[in-house]
């Protein structure tokens, strides 16, 4: 199922993005979400802030082509080398998306409390439109979107096998989190597959 918002009937903004929220099979998004926690090499990364290096609120690994190297948050992801399941993956996205992508993000939250702030992936490598493919696996999470002129938010529960594609000026015209959730027990992996330029 793909799901459009093209804009709503009131006039308000909504992003471009296709949503399949149920892109994979129960089993399948189970069986690839064990398969990752085992064959990614997750790191502990640390951010910059006004008091200093702090720890992210999540594990993060950077995977694709040798030469798709990723800067954001002050952070230099050098990628490792595609694993079987992230590569399949992949290639599976790029069917739906009909786009190619020669790297991924991949970040493991562990629990609610693990979280990702306000952000917009807009770094000069990622092109002035990127098409960025979100999938998720593992408890479904809560994932906004807020348009930078007006403030209005479009909210998804991301659960496990959902797959969510930006595109467009969303990452011009719209800012996303995963905001903590303390009640939410049990892990989320997702994967945001891109296209980087080498710098």
């Amino acid at each position: 199922m793909k799901d459009l918002f093209a804009g709503s009937p009131d006039g308000l903004p909504a992003p471009d993005v296709d949503w399949y929220p149920e892109w994979l099979a129960p089993t399948d998004a189970v069986r690839m979400s064990m398969q990752l926690v085992d064959e990614v090499a997750w790191r502990q990364d640390e951010m910059g802030t006004p008091a200093g290096r702090v720890p992210l609120p999540r594990l993060t690994a950077w995977q694709g082509e040798p030469d798709a190297v990723y800067v954001y948050s002050g952070i230099r992801n050098v990628p490792q080398p595609w694993t079987p399941t992230v590569a399949a993956l992949r290639d599976a996205v790029e069917a739906v998306c009909g786009a190619r992508f020669n790297s991924v993000l991949l970040n493991r939250y562990r629990s609610g409390t693990d979280s990702m702030g306000w952000h917009a992936d807009r770094e000069p490598e990622l092109g002035a439109r990127p098409v960025i493919a979100s999938v998720s696996l593992g408890v479904a999470r809560r994932f906004d979107l807020r348009h930078n002129k007006t403030g209005v938010v479009q909210s998804f529960s991301l659960k496990g096998g959902s797959l969510l594609v930006m595109k467009g000026d969303t990452q011009t015209s719209w800012r996303h989190r995963v905001p903590k959730e303390p009640r939410v027990m049990g892990e989320r992996i997702n994967l945001t597959f891109r296209w980087v330029t080498a710098r």
